[in-house]
């Protein structure tokens, strides 16, 4: 009897069909108390001083970091992938399911810019479905624009809420998106952000749930954002299991470094979320304060919505405001080259000290 294919093993590349991926020490072997198998030294000459055992190689995939994220994800271990960053998770993904000069990606600009550069090194096309202003500060999906320009396409990257925007997706036009996709591609969620949306420390944030629903959903996550972990560099693909066994074949052996393992493990215990939590409501005071003093001052033009640690200004003369803040040694982000976003910056939501000191120096 002949067995159905998954989402994942129609879709991946060609030569990863037959592939078996390189099993390393760690990953074809546990246990035992002496490891004679991965020709490491015996000892470490110099100890790092909070490391331990850090002549050895650390997990393929760590158990208790991957279990720890699934548990606050609310998702099965089993659909969840570590590895550096979300960077990392994009270019896995379009390793692992774009023929190079063949398949294609599509993005809804203005978005983050990664996804176009990784197609890009991997000789890939990036398709653009730009998004749609409902209203003056409501950026959503163009739903029939991508629908019309699926042919070829593996992997749909949408970011929610969006990064330069600050602005959540609707959920409906997400659940639109999976629907007439169907099987055809992957729709990865790019949720780096997504710790600023939820509510009372709401662990139910998000599309994770909808992973059993959708096999063809793959939501990115990391911990650089509100965890504030980002010298870390460490992110998580949460996809159905057939998904991430295809990721395993093109990551690397060893993806984390065992001190980002033990400071990621550390920050997803509970008492180590709740001061997260703490710390995203801080900062959304913080926002609100930077709001308050941008209102009304002439050279902001345009103060677009935001959920997230930042927030995007269309302003007069954005390269002048970047080189007047830059010289009191303030650096704010500028977007002007953003598709719709001509004379736009990003400034980044920073600690009272930090945004004291902008608001001091903002012209008037």
């Amino acid at each position: 009897m002949k067995t159905e294919l998954t989402i994942a093993e129609r879709l991946q590349r060609n030569h990863l069909r037959d592939l078996v991926p390189y099993a390393s020490a760690r990953r074809s072997m546990s246990g035992g108390g002496i490891w004679l198998n991965a020709n490491e030294a015996p000892f470490t000459p110099s100890k790092a001083p909070t490391a331990a055992d850090v002549n050895r190689y650390p997990p393929f995939q760590s158990s208790v970091l991957n279990q720890a994220y699934a548990d606050y994800a609310g998702v099965g271990a089993d659909r969840v992938l570590s590895g550096r960053g979300s960077d990392e998770a994009i270019e896995l993904l379009i390793r692992a399911f774009c023929e190079p000069q063949q398949d294609r990606i599509l993005i809804c600009p203005p978005t983050y810019g990664m996804y176009a550069i990784s197609a890009q090194t991997h000789g890939s096309e990036t398709l653009q479905v730009p998004l749609q202003q409902r209203g003056e500060c409501n950026w959503q999906l163009d739903l029939d624009g991508i629908r019309d320009n699926l042919t070829q396409v593996k992997l749909i990257f949408v970011c929610s809420p969006s990064n330069p925007l600050g602005n959540p997706l609707d959920s409906a036009d997400l659940k639109a998106l999976l629907e007439q996709v169907g099987g055809q591609a992957l729709v990865v969620v790019d949720e780096a952000y997504i710790e600023f949306t939820a509510t009372n420390g709401s662990q139910t944030m998000g599309v994770a749930s909808w992973l059993t629903a959708y096999p063809q959903l793959v939501v990115l996550r990391t911990l650089s954002k509100a965890f504030g972990l980002a010298a870390l560099r460490c992110g998580f693909v949460l996809a159905d299991s057939s998904i991430i066994n295809v990721l395993q074949k093109v990551i690397a052996p060893y993806p984390l470094p065992q001190p980002t393992i033990d400071g990621a493990i550390n920050a997803l215990q509970a008492d180590a979320i709740k001061a997260m939590w703490q710390l995203r409501d801080d900062t959304m005071a913080q926002r609100q304060r930077l709001l308050q003093a941008l209102a009304g001052r002439s050279w902001v033009q345009q103060i677009f919505p935001s959920v997230t640690n930042f927030v995007l200004l269309r302003v007069t003369d954005a390269d002048a405001l970047v080189h007047q803040l830059s010289a009191d040694g303030i650096l704010i982000r500028n977007q002007s080259k953003q598709f719709a976003l001509a004379n736009t910056v990003r400034i980044s939501i920073g600690s009272a000290t930090e945004m004291d000191q902008l608001i001091a120096r903002l012209p008037a």
